[in-house]
């Protein structure tokens, strides 16, 4: 389960990674989110990986640590306000810009018709 666990994390890292490095800026927003969704798995394995244990302390010994829960649910919640902050930039970037590059720079075509 572990492996499974961490190639799940790998891959979603791996894949922001690849996205955050395009030149549009919505492969960038899937990026960031798709990194954040890589580091709220990482802060929930913090806890140890578990199965068939109580969330929280109860009257056994083994039971799963409820701070990266707490820490992955507030998370969640700021990665989502995180995500409607940079869509509404890219959105604005583009009605301003005229296209969607990350760098800001317009292209040939564009170029030539503002001269």
């Amino acid at each position: 389960m572990e492996l499974l666990y961490a190639s799940c994390v790998g891959v979603l890292v791996t894949c922001g990674v690849y996205l955050i490095l395009r030149a549009r800026t919505f492969p960038v927003v899937l990026g960031l989110t798709m990194l954040s969704y890589a580091v709220n798995l990482f802060l929930f394995s913090a806890g140890r990986l578990t199965i068939n244990k109580a969330a929280v302390l109860g009257t056994g010994t083994d039971y799963a640590d409820p701070l990266p829960q707490a820490l992955v649910l507030t998370a969640i919640v700021i990665g989502f306000a995180m995500t409607a902050f940079v869509v509404i930039l890219a959105i604005r970037g583009r009605a301003d810009l005229g296209n969607d590059h990350v760098d800001g720079h317009l292209g040939k075509a564009e170029h030539k018709e503002h001269k």
